[in-house]
């Protein structure tokens, strides 16, 4: 943010642009999250194995029934019934 205002001989502190996070940044992220697609009714859990630096891992995703991914989880070894509840957890609150 610095660089672009000062493209445009505008200085401006890491202090200013710090206050402006924490002044505007709630509203934003409230916004944001309105915008959001409201997730369906039913969803399903989906499993795939990952090879992350030469080591196999987890992810599992919560998919509703328009295809909207509710979360995202990578764990380092299977652990279905974890992966649920969390998921039932997320999805519920």
């Amino acid at each position: 943010m610095e660089l672009i205002l000062a493209e445009r001989s505008i200085v401006v502190s890491h202090e200013s642009i710090r206050q402006w996070c924490f002044k505007f940044g709630a509203d934003f992220a409230r916004k944001l999250r309105q915008r959001r697609p409201k997730p369906g009714d039913t969803w399903h859990l989906d499993e795939v194995l990952l090879k992350i630096d030469g080591e196999l891992h987890y992810l599992w995703r919560a998919v509703d029934q328009h295809s909207v991914v509710l979360n995202i989880l990578v764990q380092d070894r299977r652990n279905a019934t974890a992966a649920k509840c969390l998921f039932e957890r997320c999805t519920l609150g």
